[in-house]
């Protein structure tokens, strides 16, 4: 388990933006106030963004005082690959998640930093779960009924997997099987690995600028299937042992 030196224990925050040019400077103040005193960075991965997005970064990352880092998918690749992007871009021991559109609230990094570097070994990821959503009642009725049979299916415990604040060890995220789906069930593929996972509750906000990119039946149609597949291969994927060399001289 890392030390409690918050200054020298270094987080990569990632986070996957499609067209939230607007959303991004107040994001950045949070982000910034919300990190103060602690080592990290910020991986900003643009999935082809068709907005100013490119023109604000580049802004953002000369007056701020922390490291702002752009990756720019060439073609649009879903929220899961942007995600894969930035786990194998993260220069921190820790990768940090959150959503682009600011519903997201920064302030509750720290705690789902600090809680995942407090526990065992045994742990892998700290889970925020929303409380008080602000999205229509068709969207949260389908966030409930596919998260209820998702927990029925995969026994991951977690009531809210869409929620975007994640703190993940590094290592942890980078082993997962990347697929367009992957962000809804990283607890089930943690738990997959073999590691134990925490859940920190969040309060959500309200989008301030722009509209989601994902419709509410796209995302039911392609989770279903996306369900099968990881039920899957949750069974039949070995868990891996854990490896000791026995050393003679």
């Amino acid at each position: 388990m890392p030390g409690n030196d918050k200054t020298h224990f270094m987080i990569s925050i990632v986070i996957p933006c499609r067209n939230e040019a607007q959303n991004i400077p107040l994001l950045f103040e949070e982000i910034g106030a919300a990190m103060t005193g602690r080592s990290f960075e910020v991986i900003v991965v643009d999935d082809a963004s068709s907005d100013a997005t490119a023109e604000v970064l580049a802004e953002e990352a000369a007056r701020r005082g922390y490291p702002i880092r752009h990756l720019r998918h060439e073609r649009t690749a879903g929220q899961s690959l942007a995600l894969r992007s930035g786990a194998w871009a993260a220069r921190g021991a820790m990768v940090a998640t959150l959503d682009g559109d600011g519903q997201n609230d920064p302030r509750y990094l720290p705690e789902l930093i600090d809680a995942l570097r407090q526990a065992g070994p045994e742990y892998g990821m700290v889970q925020g779960q929303r409380v008080g959503r602000r999205d229509g009642l068709a969207k949260r009725m389908a966030s409930r009924f596919a998260n209820g049979l998702r927990r029925a299916l995969l026994g991951d415990d977690t009531r809210d997997t869409g929620c975007g604040l994640k703190a993940v060890h590094t290592d942890i995220l980078r082993r997962l099987p990347f697929f367009d789906g992957t962000h809804r069930f990283i607890p089930a593929l943690v738990i997959q690995e073999g590691f134990k996972i925490l859940h920190r509750d969040v309060v959500d906000r309200p989008r301030r600028h722009g509209r989601s990119n994902y419709g509410i039946l796209d995302r039911g149609l392609q989770g279903a299937v996306d369900l099968a597949g990881v039920r899957w291969l949750r069974r039949r994927r070995r868990r891996m042992p854990k490896v000791e060399e026995i050393r003679y001289r």
